[in-house]
């Protein structure tokens, strides 16, 4: 669907973003609920032009192979996934967040076996 309105909370302190709209365009992650998508500063947001090679290369060929998997943030020591279809994300442990190692060079792809984990590469991952 077609997003017209992106809704984030009103203040920082609540996980809310402030973007430079007519400046800059961003690469939002989020949720959509009821028709509308929902973002925050716990969420993967970057500037458009910050984005890693490996960043744009992943949105164009990679991460789509990761549709089935799940990226389980952790944000404290100790955290584990819990299912075949999770890939640990760990950014958050250091930096607070992005722009994490893990977030500009990684994509989460289901590898042979049917369990997703990080991949770098450009190499189509095993089958």
């Amino acid at each position: 669907p077609h997003v017209q309105y992106i809704h984030t909370e009103a203040s920082e302190s609540l996980c809310g973003l402030k973007l430079e709209v007519n400046k800059y365009q961003y690469l939002l992650t989020g949720r959509v609920y009821d028709g509308k998508m929902y973002t925050g500063l716990c969420n993967f947001v970057e500037r458009w032009d910050q984005l890693t090679l490996s960043q744009r290369k992943g949105l164009n060929y990679r991460y789509h192979l990761g549709c089935n998997c799940k990226i389980k943030s952790c944000y404290y020591l100790p955290c584990f996934v819990t299912s075949k279809n999770e890939c640990l994300w760990t950014d958050m442990l250091s930096n607070f967040g992005y722009p994490g190692y893990q977030s500009k060079h990684y994509a989460c792809i289901r590898q042979k076996g049917g369990y997703c984990s990080w991949y770098r590469g450009w190499a189509p991952p095993d089958k």
